[in-house]
């Protein structure tokens, strides 16, 4: 199971260096990115964010830094585009994060280990969802089609691989502070700390001097 972000680039973004990624495909979150890949996923998620102010919040700044990262930096709800992805390394079957559950709804899973109701991920043209049957999780890729390769899996490992999951945001995170003191001085620790409120998790620390 591994935290993703599904990617795209907006035009002309040049405010620090990226890697080249797959429109509409998938990047691994952990602590192994390159610092280019971290700088598309910090990309990623600000634009995500990335919406004109409504009347509760403060007018965009002027430079084209600031503007970028207002909504990421002061939307109260963020939004990051992802989830978390399943593959069955027998089978080579890939349960892919959906239209309707983004990053920051990962902890969705912890609650249907508990109370067991279906989790639906999406819609047409793909409707993923994990249903579970006593002690055995079943996540069906595509809930739309009869013959949709499915994975099954008992609680006991998606617990498993849930504690997986949250160690690999945890650093990811903590690559991104470090990141984050490098490319954007000044915001570091503003920015560390709304990419920890994307997922739910303690802000690692930063430099002093961000």
């Amino acid at each position: 199971m591994q935290p993703v972000l599904e990617m795209s680039v907006p035009d002309g973004f040049d405010l620090w260096p990226v890697a080249e990624v797959e429109p509409f495909g998938f990047l691994p979150l952990s602590g192994e990115l390159s610092p280019a890949e971290v700088g598309a996923a910090v990309m990623r998620i600000a634009d995500c964010n990335d919406i004109d102010p409504d009347g509760d919040r403060p007018p965009r700044p002027a430079d084209a830094l600031g503007s970028f990262l207002h909504g990421l930096l002061t939307f109260d709800t963020l939004f990051a585009a992802g989830g978390l992805r399943v593959t069955d390394r027998s089978s080579g079957v890939t349960f892919q994060p959906g239209c309707c559950d983004g990053l920051e709804d990962w902890r969705d899973w912890h609650r249907f280990i508990v109370d067991g109701s279906l989790l639906g991920f999406g819609h047409d043209p793909v409707s993923p969802v994990a249903e579970r049957f006593g002690d055995t999780v079943r996540l069906t890729v595509d809930a739309e089609r009869s013959d949709s390769p499915v994975i099954e899996l008992s609680v006991a490992e998606l617990r498993s691989l849930l504690a997986g999951a949250e160690r690999d945001l945890a650093d990811f995170l903590a690559l991104a502070a470090a990141w984050a003191s490098r490319y954007l001085p000044g915001r570091c620790a503003a920015v560390t700390a709304a990419l920890a409120r994307v997922v739910g998790l303690p802000a690692p620390a930063v430099p002093a001097e961000a």
